[in-house]
């Protein structure tokens, strides 16, 4: 199993980015990475909420505003969409956001984006991937995050709790936006999953979307919490830890499939 999880961390080997030496590097407020769902379950109105959630909270002025009011006046972004995997062609790379041009460039960029959808929801490939896109970067920044979106809990690929901890033990910051407009009737709580399964790091949080009507609003203050790095405590969704959520279920409710992971699973 160790050997398949060195695998898929190499999924994200190749970088946009090359390598700089630390005096070459860029100071930016924070590296972060906008890792987006498009999984089969997300259906198509979902999807164009989503999309059109991002887009808007690029280019809001409340963001920019955010991003300018840091110390250095900048963050690196990063974005790309996944489902049972990643693909190539499914990632926007890293672009520095100064200013409102650029922020309305790189929401260009996601806005052009075409609407598709994959099987499966692996969360952890995600976060492997996100936590590679850090590697390599010609970027110094203060914070590193990778803020994932998703309807639903892992179910494809290595534990998600393993991948979450290799991200976080190298600094990483895993925020989460979960959306519970169409709930799951088999897995409630997803907010609690993300809680307890998806998210970690020092000051990271929680922020359900309960409704379309909150897509927008959401994801905007989503991303202005992680550039201005301030803790929102009424946002943040506490571990109830005397409701332990299982951080397999999802794996467990697919046992139809056959996932080298889980072989157990498939008995």
């Amino acid at each position: 199993m160790l050997d398949a999880l060195r695998l898929l961390a190499c999924l994200a080997c190749t970088q946009p980015m090359p390598v700089a030496s630390p005096s070459e590097a860029l100071a930016v407020d924070v590296e972060l990475v906008l890792a987006v769902d498009i999984s089969l379950s997300m259906d198509e109105k979902e999807s164009a909420l989503q999309r059109a959630g991002y887009v808007e909270a690029l280019r809001h002025t409340d963001f920019i505003q955010a991003v300018r009011s840091g110390n250095t006046g900048r963050i690196a972004i990063a974005y790309f969409e996944w489902a049972g995997t990643v693909r190539d062609d499914a990632i926007i790379g890293w672009q520095i956001i100064d200013s409102a041009e650029s922020a309305n460039s790189f929401a260009g960029k996601v806005a052009a984006r075409p609407f598709r959808s994959f099987r499966g929801t692996s969360i952890s490939t995600a976060l492997a991937f996100g936590a590679g896109l850090f590697d390599g970067t010609n970027f110094k920044g203060e914070r590193s995050v990778i803020d994932i979106s998703g309807d639903g809990p892992n179910n494809i690929g290595p534990p998600v709790t393993a991948m979450r901890d290799a991200a976080t033990a190298k600094g990483i910051v895993v925020n989460g936006l979960p959306i519970l407009i169409n709930p799951s009737p088999t897995f409630s709580h997803l907010d609690q999953y993300y809680a307890q399964c998806v998210t970690g790091g020092p000051g990271s949080f929680v922020l359900p979307i309960h409704a379309a009507a909150e897509f927008s609003t959401a994801i905007r203050r989503k991303l202005i919490l992680e550039v201005s790095g301030v803790q929102d405590k009424a946002r943040v969704i506490p571990v109830d830890a005397d409701t332990p959520i299982d951080c397999l279920r999802g794996e467990r409710d697919r046992r139809f499939l056959s996932d080298p992971y889980f072989p157990e699973l498939d008995r």
